[in-house]
């Protein structure tokens, strides 16, 4: 049985009443992820040193830790952005196979 709608001018639309939600964001990694499951992934992954190297923020070289990360990543889009694209990096290097830490210096 079709579903028919009335639309603002008095016409009738119909519906499809079956129609599923396409994929939310199927290839996109960071989907689902939070801020801080990011955080701790790359510390876990480079460590704190490291991680001052690869983006030298004040939160990642000066006494660092997860909650000061996420507070000053939270307000600064451009750092969260660089720390994103540092996560989507580190899957790269997973996926090829790099053992870890060793390798990267």
């Amino acid at each position: 049985m079709p579903c028919l709608a009335v639309n603002r001018l008095g016409g009738q639309n119909s519906c499809m009443q079956d129609a599923s939600p396409p994929p939310a964001h199927p290839r996109d990694p960071l989907h689902g992820l939070t801020l801080e499951a990011i955080v701790r992934a790359l510390e876990l992954y480079y460590g704190w040193a490291e991680l001052a190297v690869r983006i030298p923020v004040r939160c990642f070289t000066h006494d660092p830790s997860v909650n000061s990360s996420l507070k000053f990543l939270r307000k600064t889009p451009w750092a969260r952005e660089k720390v994103e694209g540092l996560y989507l990096f580190m899957l790269r290097e997973q996926r090829r196979g790099s053992g870890g830490l060793a390798e990267h210096r």
